[in-house]
């Protein structure tokens, strides 16, 4: 792969043998997964490889791409952005190879990269600066082709010498053809590829343009007294060139804040660390060669490359990635570390426990991928117009040319200019893509990781939120609410006890009891024996008296320890010894902090909130109202769910569900839209639409706002370019717009739908309390 990645500068390898590099398993290994095994006997299946693609500019661009993928043998899908750059290609080993449906795409003018080439970043600062010098010549050469026409504006006719004037247009000339050879470039050799490949992109017209002007300027210059010689229009050429450099230069940078982001965040696994080796040293490594079992050292501001477990050494770790928190958490020995979270303080040492595809991180980056190709139906429909839009523009431009020829034909020559220039789809191509991404990055750095781009279309309706309860309004676990003693004993006392034989077990409700003596400084008892766990029932235990005998204790169900049981809501734990009962501990799910102030925010926005639990009826309706959720059933098996959520669909409301994925896939599927919520989730297979990291519940509501937010501005900027072409086109129709105005305004037009789309970029609320 070094071949197609060679850094900004070197002269890329040419011919097959480059490509067919890439046709190695352990090469495609590194931008593509597998999906599901062929159809095709004996060989192993789909592949979803994700690419970069070089050289997009406009929403007919990613159509040519996906026309030539979709042509090409054994690929079954293609999906390609033009905000990212980036695509989606499915294909079938048993039919195809990397190789060949690259260098398909290459025949078309635009270069395919492996999404995690190694100089990707660099490509993109070589471009950048590429851009800087054209629109650096473009800048000096405009500045001083208006100082040589500048005599002309101010002057009527025949006061100057015609000898000067001629003057003057040759020194307009001469600094028009760099911008012409130089600045130009891009556009007239994308325009050359079109016509060769009987396609159109929004680089033809614009080409188009630019050559029209230079040409009858030119002509205009040789013979004054010719056809053309009336006027020339190298300062609109130089204007409108350089205003259209400007506005693709500050695209590209708007870009990269945007699908750079998401890039930033899926390029974050180092490219070498250091392993213990068979000659007891240790040596550098590249990240491809690590396997399951491996020793590493990872270093202070290094990234983990692999989910583990540390064996020596402590140290803290920065796992916002995953969770969304940006609090460091500490990691020492028999803890576990994923890749992609930084070591910020001290080095440690892991064992390798998944790797590549396997690790959390892989899957993260599989989903993040997969939005940034994926496009929404109101994105589809724009690019669906795209091309029928430009031959409307080519055939407008004609027309126009040949009703006002008979006036003049220079004049009439630039209004075909300035139709072909004004009227670019860029910004009615961008006006979806730009928001969606730029909402999705944001979601992405606050923790939720957006699947479908759809999906924010779909959840800005959504007028109902239902919630699974364990796992999802409340924690994995449990919290002490009250405890009942034998007359004599003490809390500390009967705390101490439960917490030291709730020690020898791994049980929920063990876990709290353990974790409720710690917080209310109640020392476990340490003269225990004979500990042991009867599996599903309790603990049993021997403690010494004063007097040298022993008392049997038990920990457990009521039954287990032989005591009557109490009526109680909510699990409850009891704790007797050789004279019978001796202390019961009622134990309760423990609400998210956030999870009240959540459905407060919901209902705010007007969203009808209600709670679906498998669990018994009492205990979801007491859940529901410390969380604040009037409409709260139990009881309910994974297809009493799905039916309720139905007959809520077919009552006219749009529902998301919140779950934990883990037992709610096929509500997760029926709903409108739908977030996996937790850590447990397995994010490869996941039914959601948007996958909740980390445990702050108020990422919904949030979620929820960021999409309506997102869609708004979607509908601003297809109004502003709806009303800009409406009030662009009849004004170049009619002579009102020059060339130079109208490259001015098709910048001006791809700018303000970027900007505005960045604005997404930004928090969209203030974070919701915590009561």
């Amino acid at each position: 792969m070094d071949a197609l990645a060679s850094p900004p500068g070197a002269e890329p390898a040419r011919g097959e043998g480059a490509w067919t590099l890439l046709d190695e398993r352990d090469e495609w290994l590194e931008f593509s997964r597998p999906v599901e095994k062929s159809s095709h006997a004996g060989t192993a299946g789909l592949w979803e490889s994700s690419v970069v693609f070089e050289g997009m500019h406009c929403a007919a661009c990613a159509g040519t791409i996906e026309q030539a993928l979709r042509a090409t043998p054994g690929v079954r899908q293609a999906e390609v952005s033009a905000a990212s750059q980036r695509g989606r290609v499915v294909w079938d080993e048993g039919v195809t190879r990397p190789s060949d449906w690259m260098q398909a795409v290459l025949r078309t003018g635009y270069r395919p990269l492996p999404a995690h080439d190694a100089f990707a970043t660099e490509r993109r600062q070589a471009e950048t600066r590429k851009m800087q010098w054209r629109l650096g010549v473009a800048g000096l050469c405009m500045m001083q082709v208006m100082m040589y026409a500048t005599p002309t504006y101010f002057t009527a006719s025949g006061e100057i010498e015609p000898d000067l004037v001629n003057l003057l247009r040759w020194a307009q000339w001469v600094l028009s053809v760099p911008v012409v050879l130089f600045s130009c470039q891009p556009f007239f050799r994308n325009a050359l590829l079109d016509l060769k490949l009987r396609r159109v992109s929004m680089d033809l017209p614009v080409a188009l343009g630019m050559l029209i002007t230079f040409v009858v300027s030119s002509l205009g210059t040789f013979e004054p007294g010719g056809l053309f010689g009336r006027e020339v229009y190298f300062d609109s050429l130089t204007m409108f060139v350089f205003f259209l450099l400007t506005g693709r230069w500050l695209e590209l940078r708007l870009r990269d804040r945007t699908a750079g982001a998401l890039e930033a965040l899926m390029h974050r696994l180092p490219d070498s660390v250091q392993r213990w080796s068979t000659a007891s040293a240790w040596e550098r490594v590249s990240v491809r060669r690590i396997r399951v079992g491996d020793l590493l050292r990872v270093l202070p501001g290094e990234v983990f490359p692999a989910d583990g477990v540390v064996v020596k050494g402590q140290t803290s770790a920065d796992e916002a990635l995953l969770t969304g928190e940006s609090t460091p958490l500490m990691r020492g020995e028999g803890q576990r570390v994923v890749a992609g979270s930084h070591n910020l303080t001290s080095p440690v040492d892991m064992r390798v426990e998944q790797v590549g595809g396997e690790t959390r991180y892989a899957q993260i980056v599989a989903l993040m991928e997969q939005a940034s190709t994926s496009k929404p139906q109101i994105a589809l429909l724009a690019d669906r117009l795209a091309k029928p839009f430009l031959i409307f523009v080519l055939i407008a431009a004609g027309l126009s040319c040949a009703w006002w020829w008979s006036s003049d034909p220079g004049h009439a020559l630039m209004i075909a200019v300035a139709i072909l220039v004004v009227t670019c789809p860029c910004a009615l191509s961008l006006a979806t893509p730009a928001a969606m991404l730029a909402s999705a990055g944001a979601l992405a750095r606050d923790g939720v990781l957006v699947r479908r781009m759809q999906a924010l279309e779909t959840l800005s309706h959504v007028d109902t939120v239902v919630f699974d309860k364990t796992g999802t309004l409340t924690r994995d676990a449990f919290v002490l609410e009250e405890v009942r003693l034998r007359p004599g004993v003490g809390r500390a006392q009967a705390l101490g006890l439960a917490a030291a034989m709730a020690q020898a077990s791994l049980h929920p409700l063990s876990r709290a009891m353990v974790d409720a003596a710690r917080d209310e400084g109640a020392a476990p008892a340490t003269a225990l024996t004979d500990l042991h766990e009867v599996m599903g029932q309790g603990v049993t235990a021997r403690v010494a008296e004063a007097d040298g005998s022993f008392n049997d204790l038990r920990l457990g169900s009521a039954a287990f320890c032989g005591v009557p049981a109490l009526a109680a809501q909510g699990p409850t734990t009891h704790l007797s010894d050789s004279n019978g009962w001796l202390a019961s501990f009622h134990l309760r799910e423990d609400l998210r902090p956030d999870a009240r102030a959540s459905v407060e925010a919901l209902r705010r926005e007007g969203v009808t909130v209600r709670l679906l639990s498998g669990d018994r009826p009492e205990a979801a309706a007491r859940l529901g109202q410390l969380a604040g959720i009037d409409d709260a059933r139990g009881g309910c098996l994974p297809d009493d769910k799905l039916a309720d959520l139905r007959d809520a669909q077919a009552a006219g409301a749009s529902v998301a569900m919140v779950g934990d994925g883990l037992n709610d896939g096929p509500v997760l599927a029926g709903a409108d839209v739908s977030f996996a919520f937790g850590r447990s989730v397995p994010l490869a297979r996941a039914q959601a639409d948007f996958v909740v990291l980390g445990d702050r519940l108020s990422l919904i509501p949030m979620c929820h706002a960021k999409a309506r937010r997102t869609m708004r501005i979607v509908r601003e900027n297809l109004g502003w370019a709806a009303a800009y072409n409406a009030v662009g086109v009849p004004l170049a129709m009619a002579g009102y717009m020059p060339p130079w105005a109208a490259g001015l305004g098709m910048a001006a037009s791809s700018l303000v739908v970027v900007l505005n789309a960045l604005r997404l970029s930004k928090p969209d609320t203030q974070p919701v309390e915590v009561h």
